[in-house]
């Protein structure tokens, strides 16, 4: 039984790092194409999810963790739109970072990582009800 506990920490440790990574996904996606405000500002930058391993001493396993949220270091769009109020004296405003079709391909690869994890944790508790079934 002690296995199937394991399973179940581990498998909602990775619902729980993907969940966050869903929603940094989603903040990212919300300012894509975003501007700065004003010439000497940035725009809005694409953050990244950084995921690692954290050793539960008391099960025995390791679990998956969002080890840090950091801002991606790329360089910005640039688009030229001389009556911008951030453009600047060229005429061209920078952009956000984000590249929406990157972001929809990572929304997917967290969602199929966030489903498999669920489908593990529903395994791992009908597997215990069926155990404690039979004890009965």
């Amino acid at each position: 039984m002690s296995d199937l506990m394991k399973s179940l920490d581990v498998a909602a440790s990775g619902m729980k790092a993907q969940g966050t990574r869903l929603r940094v996904i989603s903040e990212n996606v919300a300012n894509a194409g975003s501007t700065a405000l004003t010439p000497e500002e940035d725009p809005y930058r694409r953050k990244l999810v950084t995921f690692g391993g954290v050793l539960n001493r008391e099960l025995g396993v390791e679990l998956v963790d969002v080890r840090r949220i950091s801002r991606d270091p790329s360089d910005f769009g640039r688009r030229y739109q001389p009556n911008h109020p951030a453009a600047d004296p060229t005429g061209y405003v920078s952009t956000s970072n984000v590249n929406s079709l990157i972001e929809m391909a990572d929304m997917r690869e967290a969602q199929r990582s966030y489903e498999a994890n669920l489908k593990v944790l529903q395994a791992s508790r009908r597997m215990l009800q069926q155990t404690i079934e039979l004890l009965r």
